[in-house]
């Protein structure tokens, strides 16, 4: 079993390629790279952390069923860490589809805690004992910062798939932690 983090897939949303520039031609040469990618990565037994904007109905008018065609499909255990269009389109009915949803997710992975939101934070709990923040939202438009523990897990990032445990260390190993809160313990 593997951990994997990912954001912003924007399930059937044809017109985030515009806005994001994203190189698809369609929504659905978009939905069949990204569900590609992941179940390349992704295999049954993972556990996947979605950090916000999975997906949009594809125009039929019922969300549950578009949602669902979805995840029918993806590899993995999918939690979903709510972002803003969750928020705005998703009903209860939606949600019981995932395992778990949830607007913040704090969450220790072989002794590393996680603090995951679809936000970017410029301080969270933990963050001056080494905690890691994982965040979308921004598809690759906010500049990484070199010291501070936190990435963009989005698509946008990653090359539209799913990034594991051990790619996250590996980007973390190289920052350099420079702490901003006055905390002592």
């Amino acid at each position: 079993m593997d951990y994997y983090f990912t954001s912003d897939s924007h399930f059937n949303h044809s017109k985030i390629i515009e806005y994001s520039t994203r190189p698809f031609k369609t929504g659905e040469e978009m939905n069949e790279a990204l569900i590609s990618n992941w179940n390349n990565v992704v295999k049954n037994g993972d556990i996947v952390y979605h950090l916000g904007d999975f997906g949009f109905t594809s125009g039929k008018g019922d969300i549950v069923k578009d949602i669902k065609s979805i995840l029918s499909r993806l590899n993995g255990s999918i939690n979903l860490i709510l972002g803003n269009h969750d928020c705005q389109n998703y009903n209860e009915r939606v949600l019981k589809l995932f395992c778990s949803h949830t607007l913040l997710r704090d969450k220790t992975i072989n002794g590393q805690r996680i603090i995951m939101c679809h936000y970017a934070m410029r301080t969270w709990p933990g963050q001056h004992k080494g905690s890691w923040q994982l965040y979308g939202h921004s598809h690759n438009n906010l500049p990484d910062d070199p010291n501070s523990f936190s990435i963009d897990v989005g698509v946008d990032c990653h090359n539209y798939t799913p990034i594991n445990f051990e790619r996250v260390m590996e980007i973390m190993s190289k920052k350099t932690y420079k702490p901003v809160e006055t905390h002592r313990n």
